[in-house]
């Protein structure tokens, strides 16, 4: 007997699907079929849209200076596909605020 065709016997919890006899050659194929099924399941999320990353361009800084003050951050970000922190840095950068009326729309002000 090879040492990879050797059987495991031992005690599994009656709730475990596999309480009989389970061989390596079964357990390295399962993990295997996981592994394919965890590879398939990134790219999948590879294929979707990655936020701009860089540079800003013009078309860009004038949207984020026409809507920044009146809209929230999360919305104009989708919009200019890009993250949330990094709309905020560049409005802070440019010296964007948010307006007042905006604000007391939220309760702040």
């Amino acid at each position: 007997m090879s040492p990879i065709d050797y059987k495991l016997v031992g005690s599994r919890s009656a709730l475990n699907r596999q309480n009989c006899r389970v061989s390596f050659n079964e357990r390295k194929h399962k993990m295997a079929k996981r592994k394919a099924k965890k590879k398939a399941a990134r790219k999948k999320t590879a294929k979707r849209k990655k936020a701009a990353k860089g540079l800003w361009s013009a078309s860009d800084i004038k949207l984020l200076k026409k809507l920044f003050a009146n809209n929230p951050t999360a919305e104009l970000a989708a919009k200019l596909r890009r993250k949330t922190d990094a709309v905020k840095k560049k409005a802070s950068r440019m010296g964007l605020r948010k307006s007042k009326r905006y604000m007391k729309s939220l309760g702040r002000g």
